[in-house]
């Protein structure tokens, strides 16, 4: 009797229903849960306050943006390690017509093998088919390469870091910056200029200004509302040589993180250091792979307690960084550099570390093969699965780097060719694969310290060991 009078009074009530019907929807949009657009509703509209885009390309509701809780990655609540790749010269290649399909190329290639996360550079200063030919002027058919890149990524759901600027000359860099300053008349002496003169940093400042406001010319997404970017770093490889104590450019990181944030307070910020320790951490400097690594300006521990930078960062290369005799000990260093910086991120910084950058050479004479490289992947995955299994603070790593076939003739000698290389394609299939059950067995409150009965690692291909 109860419920036939409800209907009659809702029955009499038309205007009642239509206030609850539009209440609820609305309910349901803001929580994530329809599809459906409210009347003259745009894809704009439809992101929730974290900046998710909802279903509407057939990627699914699981695309949202990548968040940070505590030391993990989450996406929608649920633990995000990843295995991933660089191909920093996406953005070259995707300039030509001709070359444009590598960049799906390579995008297709990494998803098959379960890799989620590429780091490709978000900037090419000055020079041929720069995208900022000079401060704040765009090349727009550049541009639109790289919206080509990111529209891409999202086709194969892998996520992009994108670095803003490079320590290095290649693609200009802060010597680039620097050169734009002495032109207009400024009176710059270093290239570390960069972090401390008013007007470059302005530069800078513009820069991202313009980038993370981008819309997509291919999506109609605006660069800093696309889930697609896993997140921005503030630099490639940042060092300051010219001041060793490290103030300089943490006074610039300080000053930089804020800028960012208050453009896109939605996606995560890196620094894109290489991880070394300076004398902000005198009892860790015996870790760095030499001496100069620890007077270059950066601190590990110091850069990533800069306010508004949400992951440490750290590289990884042996091959180059310590001396010849040591080229038996490149696992071995692997592992160790890797526990020290999972365990700082852990105790010291509470947040996920990601090794954006590791490798070595199998090509350079007398430096090493791919035999001692497969060695040395194999170790390095072994330490990040060590923290993924305790669930801490190791997010994930990104091989140097994946390439496709075709353009071999711009190895630096790091290449991996998946489709040539199957022992190596094999084994980051493997680890995209550990990282993927570890991601679905439980919520990241847990720390894998629950038991899933009903789930066997054997349905899955690996046996219980590997895991």
């Amino acid at each position: 009797m109860a419920m036939n009078k409800e209907k009659n009074t809702i029955a009499t009530s038309p205007s009642l229903l239509f206030r609850c019907f539009l209440l609820l929807t609305i309910f349901l949009a803001i929580n994530g849960r329809t599809n459906a657009a409210l009347p003259g509703q745009t894809e704009q509209d439809m992101k929730n306050h974290t900046g998710r885009v909802r279903d509407l390309d057939g990627v699914g509701d699981e695309w949202g943006v990548v968040e940070r809780q505590g030391n993990q990655f989450v996406v929608g609540g649920q633990p995000f390690y990843f295995n991933g790749f660089n191909t920093y010269w996406l953005l070259m290649l995707a300039v030509d017509q001709s070359t444009r399909g590598k960049v799906s190329d390579v995008f297709r290639q990494a998803s098959s093998i379960g890799l989620t996360v590429c780091r490709t550079w978000a900037f090419n200063d000055g020079g041929w088919r720069a995208l900022q030919k000079s401060p704040s002027v765009y090349d727009e058919d550049v541009f639109k390469a790289f919206d080509f890149v990111l529209s891409e990524a999202r086709k194969y759901k892998i996520r992009l870091v994108l670095p803003l600027v490079n320590n290095w000359e290649s693609y200009g860099g802060k010597a680039q910056y620097v050169r734009w300053g002495i032109a207009s008349g400024l009176n710059l002496t270093s290239y570390d200029d960069f972090f401390s003169d008013p007007t470059v940093k302005g530069y800078y400042k513009a820069h991202v200004k313009v980038l993370l406001n981008r819309a997509n010319t291919f999506t109609n997404i605006t660069y800093k509302d696309d889930p697609t970017v896993f997140a921005w770093e503030l630099m490639n490889e940042p060092r300051c040589p010219s001041d060793p104590s490290g103030d300089k450019l943490q006074e610039w990181i300080q000053e930089m993180a804020f800028h960012v944030k208050s453009i896109d307070s939605v996606h995560l910020l890196g620094t894109g250091t290489e991880g070394f320790y300076g004398p902000p951490s005198p009892g860790r400097l015996q870790l760095n792979p030499n001496t100069v690594a620890g007077q270059v300006g950066t601190d590990f521990i110091r850069n990533h307690k800069a306010l508004g930078i949400d992951y440490a960062s750290a590289h990884l290369y042996p091959d180059a960084w310590l001396p010849k005799s040591a080229s038996n000990d490149y696992a071995q260093f692997a592992t160790t550099w890797i526990q020290a910086h999972t365990d700082d991120a852990d105790a010291a910084l509470r947040m996920p570390v990601v090794f954006g950058e590791f490798g070595v050479s199998s090509s350079k004479a007398g430096r090493s093969n791919s035999t001692q490289r497969n060695t040395f992947i194999a170790a390095v995955y072994a330490a990040m699965l060590n923290s993924t299994k305790r669930g801490g603070s190791g997010g994930g790593c990104l091989l140097w780097q994946v390439f496709p076939e075709g353009t071999e003739y711009m190895d630096d000698g790091y290449a991996v060719v998946l489709t040539k290389a199957p022992n190596t394609s094999n084994m980051l299939a493997l680890q995209s694969k550990r990282m993927q059950i570890f991601n679905s067995r439980c919520s990241w409150r847990c720390h894998w310290s629950c038991k899933k009965k009903n789930r066997t690692d054997h349905a899955v291909g690996l046996p219980r060991d590997e895991l």
